[in-house]
This record gives C-alpha cells, structure tokens and sequence, in this order.
C-alpha cells in the first residue's frame, strides 16, 4: 500500500451477505480502507476462498470468512462470536444479506414471508444485539444496513421484502437513538437498481418477456423506476459505506441514505 493513507487502520469489520455483489464491494472498500474483514454468505467454497485471499493481498489486512444460515437465531449469534475470537473484536457491522420473492400479496407463499423476514429482517436483530455489547465496551461503534429504496417506498408483488426493509429502517432509527450519545452511529443505505449478478438475471428476464436486448431490457428496467437511467454498482455502495465509518461522519446517526438515481424522490 506504500504511503498511502487508510482511516480505518486496526478497525475490523463484519459484512454479511458478503460474497458478491453490494455486500463485497463493501467489503473491499472497507478493506481497502485498512480494515480486516470478515465475509459472510453463500457460494462455492474454492470462490469464496479466492476472494478472500484477494482481499488480503489486494489490501494488506486479514481477511476471514464464516458462512451459515442467518434464517437461523443461532447462526447470527454464531457468527458475531466467530468474527470476535478470530478478529479480536467487531467495531463495524454491516448487515446486508437478503433474499427476494415476488408475488401477489394473496397468493405469497407463507414460507416464502417466514424467510424473508427471518433473513431480511431478524438477522440484522440479531447480529446487531450481540455486537452491541462490545462496541458499547469500547465506545466506539460503526453500524450499517442495506436496507433498499424499499425501506422507504413500495412496488407491487414485494409484500415481504418491502416490510422487512421498511422494518430495517426503523430498527436503524432505534439502534441509533439508543446509542446517540456513545460514538456507535447506526445507518441504513437504501439503494435502488445496482448493477449486480441479480439485477442482471432480471434483466434478461425482461428481455426475453418483451423480446428485446439485454441493453433495451436494461434501460426498460431503470426507465420504470430511476430517473436517472444509470445503475449505481457495489463500488458505489463501498464508498459510501467507507465514509460511514470515517470520522466525518460521527454525526450522521439514524439515516437512510438512498443511491437511487431519484427513485425516492418523485
């Protein structure tokens, strides 16, 4: 890294949902901010093992991994263990692992709401509840949501995702109001469309509805909701999580921050 100046020397952070997409470039932005990082999420083991170990070099910190289902209480309170003992401590928790299902509110499969708030929703609870504690301890404390432009609007077919996001927005505010005095600030991002290996299979999943391209399926995707016509990417995400965590922003506490081209503002 030469002489190159990292704000975030010595923090340790942990990410879920973490192996691609919005999660990873958090992750990496953190990392490359001097901040050793723990991954969280699913994939294939030999991946996840590269991208760690990219991690590491890349920036010169230590990077971990633990996976686990975050449906489960359990596997929250495992994880935040594990990140503990093996980081020594969890000074930034960034909780953004989430699942997605669309369907009229009538017709939604009950199963499908259960996971969805267990995942979308209570894991953030529940890693938030066991890394409180230590940051309470130390007195300083950096927590971020990926909540959504959902958090603070609707779309038809999102029953589950749009009240467990809108959920993840007043949690934030709690967590936020509780700790306001403390240097433990609690914030929610609220993205729209970002370019992720998600929104592509929506994409051509679009694309093939209206028989189009992928390049006109895009821009039938962002012209229905984002005014902008530009996809944010997980870089973007990254930099604003970074900034979250640096000390100009202290002060920003109880937030939602949409990156949402003006989704949110029509």
């Amino acid at each position: 890294m030469g002489e190159k100046q990292v704000m975030l020397k010595d923090k340790t952070a942990l990410v879920t949902g973490s192996t691609s997409g919005i999660g990873l470039g958090m992750a990496r932005a953190l990392a490359a901010q001097g901040c050793d990082v723990m991954l969280n999420g699913f994939g294939d083991p030999a991946e996840i093992e590269a991208l760690r170990q990219d991690i590491a070099e890349t920036f010169g910190v230590k990077s971990f991994y633990r996976g686990g289902d975050l449906a489960q209480t359990a596997a929250c309170e495992e994880l935040v263990a594990a990140a503990e003992a093996q980081m020594g401590k969890v000074d930034i928790l960034v909780n953004n692992v989430g699942i997605q299902h669309v369907v009229a509110t009538e017709a939604f499969p009950v199963e499908k709401w259960d996971a969805i708030l267990a995942i979308n929703l209570s894991s953030y609870f529940h890693t938030i509840r066991c890394a409180l504690p230590g940051m309470q301890a130390r007195g300083w404390g950096r927590i971020i949501n990926t909540a959504s432009v959902h958090g603070l609007v609707g779309s038809v077919g999102k029953a589950a995702y749009v009240a467990a996001k809108h959920g993840v927005v007043g949690l934030t505010k709690v967590v936020a109001l509780e700790n306001a005095e403390a240097d433990i600030t609690c914030n929610a991002i609220c993205p729209g469309w970002v370019n992720t290996p998600l929104v592509q299979a929506q994409i051509e999943s679009r694309a093939e509805k209206l028989g189009v391209s992928k390049e006109e399926g895009a821009k039938d995707l962002l012209g229905e909701k984002q005014p902008s016509k530009r996809f944010a990417s997980p870089e973007d995400i990254g930099a604003l999580a970074a900034f979250l965590c640096s000390p100009a922003a202290h002060n920003i506490t109880g937030s939602t921050l949409p990156v949402d081209g003006g989704w949110t503002a029509q």
